[in-house]
């Protein structure tokens, strides 16, 4: 099982050496590639005052921030949400890292190597050297619909990373899954057809007329050698 968190964080500015600091975090769980519709979405009190210039993004401003928790009391909900096993992917995931790391760093909490991160951005300029592929023009080229996306929301820019995502790997459509209540069929085991609950139809029959059997035999006649052919030998 592959479990992967997509993920997205909103925050005060550039860099958390000087003091800008998480403001928001929103995820989305995917086993084996594929949404389970388990979330994670924390508004978080900075403890100092929004820029204007990072306000203009999230529209999210201190008087409403400070009635939330600090990052310091939901670390270990974030971290019991992604576990030991879930592989972070965001886009352009050395930002978002390099917030949650220090932050992470700065309460003796284990940070994240860069083998658990996916980057969406560096797949992106792979597959489509040259061409933009920010999230917004992402979400133009897969046809997902991001008309909500009025301000950055980590949550929201979450879901919508995580449909991107599956598109760059090559368009997994949750529809296409198999009911996990049936069992596999692998070439290598005897299959009970019997078992796999599938219609029959009798066989019908089709007769020829005299007219269809007269046509055909004059076709085989001139085309085909008549009597010399040699499925007739």
């Amino acid at each position: 099982m592959v479990r992967e968190i997509v993920f997205d964080t909103e925050t005060t500015g550039l860099s958390p050496e000087e003091g800008d600091r998480l403001v928001e975090i929103g995820a989305v769980e995917l086993i084996n590639h594929m949404p389970t519709g388990v979330t994670f979405h924390q508004y978080i009190n900075p403890e100092r005052e929004v820029p204007e210039e990072a306000f203009k993004v999230h529209g999210l401003s201190y008087d409403y921030l400070k009635n939330f928790p600090t990052f310091k009391e939901i670390a270990k909900d974030w971290m019991d949400f992604v576990g030991d096993d879930g592989i972070l992917v965001a886009h352009n995931a050395s930002f978002d890292i390099k917030f949650i790391n220090y932050q992470l760093g700065a309460l003796s909490y284990p940070t994240y190597p860069w083998e658990r991160v996916i980057d969406t951005l560096e797949i992106a300029r792979k597959k489509f050297p040259g061409a933009r592929v920010n999230l917004d023009a992402l979400c133009k080229r897969f046809g997902v619909d991001n008309t909500s996306r009025t301000l950055h929301g980590a949550l929201l820019d979450a879901q919508l990373l995580a449909e991107v995502y599956l598109e760059l790997l090559g368009g997994q459509e949750p529809s296409m899954s198999l009911d996990t209540a049936q069992a596999s069929v692998h070439h290598d085991e005897a299959v009970d057809f019997s078992k796999l609950n599938k219609k029959f139809r009798e066989p019908r029959n089709f007769p020829l007329s005299e007219e269809d059997l007269a046509a055909h035999e004059a076709f085989v006649a001139a085309k085909l050698g008549g009597g010399a052919s040699v499925w007739k030998s």
